[in-house]
């Protein structure tokens, strides 16, 4: 049965298309969570308008419902709170 653990390891593959850093060290993820053969993930995005939006929760889908131990995955958008980078995250893209 997967884990938490290694939902994170897939998400860590998806890079955001527009800072070509991977989803989970962008903390787009809020919550991860497996029940039996489902996973459920809470995610955000960069803005409310992110053109990649749309792609970045197909690939959560189709990458984690690769696993064999995973038949279906539950995606949630939310906007709260806004997503907003860590201090390390400002520091390594340049803005702080």
């Amino acid at each position: 049965m997967a884990t938490k653990e290694d939902i994170i390891e897939v998400i860590k593959e998806i890079i955001d298309p527009d800072l070509f850093i991977d989803i989970w060290t962008l903390g787009l993820i809020y919550e991860i969570e497996v029940v039996e053969r489902v996973c459920k993930v809470k995610m955000t995005f960069t803005s409310v308008a992110c053109p990649a939006g749309p792609m970045l929760i197909e690939q959560v889908k189709s990458r984690t419902e690769a696993r064999e131990d995973i038949d279906e995955t539950e995606v949630e958008v939310t906007f709260q709170p806004p997503w907003e980078p860590s201090e390390d995250l400002k520091a390594h893209l340049g803005i702080l």
